[in-house]
């Protein structure tokens, strides 16, 4: 089931927009407090709460909404989400799916606590793969005891911790998806040097041929994000349909490392899952375009949104199939500007 599009009235910095949504890789480009991370953790909610049951009635999807927001968003209210301006607003928010008529619209005012209005809920029987959406840090380290922990006292996390902790403890799929995991896998455990292992106690390891296993802890943090992603193919979370939302994956990264988050990206888009991932690099986005250019990757369907913050509360939206067709965005421009200064100060002492 594809998420096609995203309609906001009213959501934080958004007084109105519309984003569409390509089957394949979707990228959310712009600097930090234009809403990227937001249009992430919106579409996440949305789909968590949908994925709780096949065909939930109205009043356990509207329960279910507005604790996923909750937890998601840790807001103090949802209210809080309502953007701030004057009058009494209202959010209002519109998903659109691949299937005619397959649609969730919901709202809540800025007086609302914690209170989700459902106005419609088409969609066909059957399971709704649960998405992964994975933050800016590595969790493999918190994994153990982290979610009975979550779920028994009051963590100062999101929710979208605990989700993802959840599936990096299910098992290794096995079966006819092995080949394919093995082949995604193999570009991964070739950066990292190993395969990752989780052991009874609920630890993770990286087993090295060199050094042997190696505690999560002593791995460096860009590779353990790496193992991240790694563990979430093995165990078939990211395989055949699903929704993977990843948040800044250059975060930690070295230039080589995030050669390899680009491919691993564009395998699991081609491997059938919907890929939606929000970054402000530079580097990260052209390699993405450069590798989506080849035979190999060519049939993915894509689509580029840029985010330019015009000022507090006022962002413009451009959006196209390729990084040419979103505009400049500020965040990008200043990293083309520090390599133009860095050549000119070069130049007078090669003359």
């Amino acid at each position: 089931m594809i998420l096609r599009s995203l309609r906001l009235e009213n959501f934080t910095v958004f007084p109105k927009a519309r984003f569409d949504f390509a089957p394949g890789l979707n990228v959310i480009a712009g600097e930090n407090g234009s809403g990227k991370t937001h249009i992430l953790k919106l579409a996440y909610s949305a789909i968590s709460a949908l994925a709780t049951q096949s065909a939930p009635s109205k009043q356990h999807l509207q329960f279910s909404l507005a604790n996923k927001l909750s937890g998601v968003f840790r807001p103090d209210a949802l209210g809080r989400l309502v953007q701030r301006r004057q009058g009494r607003l209202k959010c209002q928010v519109v998903c659109r799916f691949e299937a005619p008529g397959h649609a969730l619209e919901y709202g809540f005012s800025r007086l609302a606590k914690n209170e989700v209005k459902v106005t419609k809920s088409s969609f066909p029987n059957g399971p709704i793969p649960r998405p992964v959406y994975l933050p800016t840090r590595e969790l493999l380290t918190i994994y153990p005891g982290f979610v009975s922990l979550y779920e028994t006292s009051h963590l100062p996390f999101e929710e979208t911790w605990r989700d993802a902790c959840i599936l990096l403890g299910a098992p290794l799929a096995r079966g006819p998806r092995e080949q394919t995991i093995r082949r995604l896998l193999a570009p991964l455990e070739a950066a990292m040097g190993g395969k990752i292992e989780l052991d009874k106690s609920g630890r993770f390891y990286l087993n090295t041929e060199s050094s042997g296993r190696m505690e999560m802890h002593l791995v460096a943090e860009g590779l353990r994000k790496l193992a991240t992603i790694a563990r979430l193919i093995a165990t078939g979370a990211l395989l055949e349909t699903g929704y993977l939302f990843w948040d800044e994956p250059e975060a930690n990264l070295n230039p080589k490392l995030i050669k390899t988050a680009a491919r691993t990206i564009l395998d699991v888009a081609q491997a059938g899952i919907q890929v939606f991932i929000a970054t402000h690099s530079l580097f990260l986005m052209r390699e993405i375009e450069i590798l989506a250019q080849s035979p190999e990757f060519a049939s993915i369907g894509r689509h580029c949104i840029g985010l330019h913050l015009e000022r507090p509360g006022s962002v413009r939206i451009e959006q196209g199939a390729t990084l040419d067709d979103i505009g400049p965005i500020a965040a990008l421009d200043e990293e083309l500007s520090q390599s133009d200064r860095y050549l000119d100060s070069q130049a007078p002492g090669e003359k």
